[in-house]
């Protein structure tokens, strides 16, 4: 995957969003081994702009080893100051599944009810009330707990 190009303003963006991060991997003395490389990718997968700190004193392995990430896994080089190196790649949208949506209940609903004084010249009052899931707001105001449906009885299932 060839690394991906950006303008210098679009650098100095993603530089100043990483200078507060801290290094989420870390290469030792052995390099760069399929190991790193597939814990870089997941991290680049999961937060986007991220920081790896080098071991090694070799200023020219270093940027070895900067230039080889950026073209192996589709990152963009932001920087590469002492023995830290920056990348960024956008982070992929995550895919929806239809289980999930499925097993999803009903959430929390806010409503406003407003309640009438039986004097005619004030200003009905306004509660707002939150209705879970499993519960109903009545013509009234009130919150009640969702009907269960009934049970049929199994003697009357056979019958008919």
């Amino acid at each position: 995957m060839p690394q991906i190009q950006l303008t210098i303003a679009e650098r100095k963006e993603h530089r100043a969003q990483a200078h507060h991060l801290d290094p989420v991997v870390m290469i030792g003395n052995d390099g760069l081994t399929a190991g790193v490389k597939k814990e870089i990718d997941a991290a680049l997968n999961a937060h986007g702009l991220i920081k790896v700190r080098v071991q090694g004193d070799d200023r020219a392995q270093r940027e070895e080893i900067y230039q080889a990430l950026a073209d192996e896994l589709g990152a963009a080089p932001i920087q590469h100051i002492g023995k830290l190196l920056v990348l960024w790649r956008p982070v992929p949208p995550k895919a929806k599944t239809r289980a999930d949506d499925e097993d999803r209940k009903a959430g929390p609903r806010d409503f406003k009810v407003l309640k009438y004084s039986k004097q005619g010249g004030q200003r009905p009052e306004v509660k707002t009330l939150r209705v879970l899931g499993n519960q109903r707001l009545t013509p009234g105001g009130q919150v009640r707990r969702a009907k269960k449906p009934k049970q049929k009885s199994v003697k009357k299932g056979r019958m008919t």
